[in-house]
């Protein structure tokens, strides 16, 4: 039987707003926010799964032929 290789992607989404002098430093601050874990994504940010078939797995026999 074949392989494949799958993969999942999860994504979750919030809206934060950030005081800064210009969007370069809004964005350092909510990602220092975020790695701080002062901001944490969860179930009630989830807005969607996706599965995709990245490839085939192929077995040594096929690359024989």
């Amino acid at each position: 039987m074949p392989k494949f290789i799958v993969e999942i992607t999860e994504t979750y989404q919030c809206q934060e707003t950030i005081e800064a002098e210009n969007e370069q430093e809004a964005l350092i601050k909510l990602k220092e926010k975020y790695r701080n874990e002062e901001l944490v994504l969860n179930e009630e940010n989830y807005i969607m799964t996706e599965f995709d078939v990245i490839e085939k797995v192929r077995k040594r026999d096929d690359y024989a032929r």
